[in-house]
């Protein structure tokens, strides 16, 4: 088959299988982890392969004995910056599998779902040495930072007052393709905190690189997008748009397309709902399937890891649609916590086996490594 029509027949599957335009959601059902899509409209499975969408390859053991690594985020040489959420440490590991302890990082208070969480490299790292990291401390989550030097610099404040709890502290940053930092963040309980504007709660923040209001935030604070439950997961396109992954409650998890100012609904709405005020979500999922966290996006799809279903989700998505959700790994390596595009084009994918809702195996936590194809 020709490259044009490969691409033709890729783009008509994608259409067929969408889940339609933003605003619009369905609810798959359980799906094989066989590497394949389902089109509900016609019930035909179609390879993955043959729908145009990247495949992950044989997979390679990158590291092992961590315990629970949350974040993960690329400096420009090529290795990595992972938390340890338990721990509170600080590990650089390279593309080869080389573990250094960077170090402690001093404020971390861990307990229930908190710890130290997210962390992000500065975009212009080679000029300013900069890391920044998501934690839970003493009285509340926080955004810090410091200069890295192959060890943690006295850390500077970025983003403090973000509500603490047992659960649903959020913990997601990252660099947007705007420079700015956006950082995710959970109710921890206190369901009226997502829609309140002036909470910092149950929102994704949009701040610049030292902490403040983007410019072009919609309600002038810190806030960009509100009514969130407990954002796990963020990850833009090649078309510069974002996408978050959720935790729903009892029913559906979701994925949403992010965009500036609007209302998610929770917790008026879990899942999809009929009021025009409220953005439905991109996909959802029950939540025996998915509990997604992390969330990666490379070779034309969405990546998210699954915690309670235990399984690598990937999602094709083309303008702004999400085609058939197709699952991965199912019950291989227990609960996922993260996944991130490396450098190289490959997908790092982190276990969270010993986070206290697992059943750890003798090596993990563990990063495996996945080549896309």
């Amino acid at each position: 088959m020709g490259k044009i029509t490969a691409l033709a027949l890729a783009a008509a599957l994608l259409t067929a299988c969408s889940s339609g335009p933003p605003g619009g959601a369905r609810t798959p059902g359980p799906l094989p982890a066989t590497g394949a899509a389902t089109c509900p409209a016609t019930g035909a499975t179609t390879p993955a392969a043959r729908t145009g969408a990247a495949v992950p390859g044989r997979r390679r053991e990158l590291a092992r004995g961590l315990d629970v690594p949350w974040g993960v985020a690329f400096l420009p040489g090529g290795d990595a910056l992972v938390t340890e959420r338990n721990s509170s440490r600080l590990l650089r590991i390279t593309p080869q599998g080389k573990v250094t302890d960077v170090g402690g990082v001093p404020g971390v208070r861990p307990g229930g779902e908190g710890g130290l969480m997210g962390v992000a490299v500065s975009p212009g790292f080679d000029r300013d040495r900069l890391v920044y990291v998501y934690f839970t401390a003493a009285a509340d989550n926080r955004v810090m930072r410091f200069r890295y030097d192959d060890r943690i610099g006295p850390l500077q404040e970025v983003v403090t007052g973000i509500p603490k709890g047992a659960n649903h502290n959020g913990g997601r940053i990252a660099f947007g393709p705007d420079g700015m930092l956006y950082v995710a963040t959970g109710e921890v309980y206190r369901t009226e905190l997502a829609q309140d504007k002036n909470s910092l709660g149950g929102k994704i923040l949009r701040v610049t690189p030292d902490g403040e209001a983007a410019p072009g935030n919609p309600f002038g604070n810190r806030v960009w997008t509100w009514g969130h439950r407990n954002v796990q997961g963020l990850a833009w396109d090649e078309a510069r748009r974002l996408y978050a992954t959720e935790f729903g409650q009892d029913r559906l998890d979701e994925i949403n397309l992010i965009e500036k100012g609007r209302n998610y609904g929770w917790p008026e709405v879990e899942g999809v709902g009929d009021d025009r005020d409220f953005v439905n979500p991109l996909l959802t999922w029950t939540t025996e399937e998915a509990s997604p966290s992390g969330l990666a996006y490379a070779g034309g799809s969405l990546w998210a890891a699954g915690l309670r279903g235990e399984r690598l989700w990937q999602v094709p998505v083309k303008d702004g649609r999400a085609g058939r959700p197709i699952a991965h790994h199912t019950g291989e390596y227990g609960r996922l916590r993260t996944a991130v595009r490396a450098p190289d084009g490959s997908l790092w994918v982190t276990t969270s086996n010993r986070d206290g809702r697992g059943s750890p195996r003798r090596g993990d936590d563990r990063i495996l490594v996945f080549p896309l194809r």
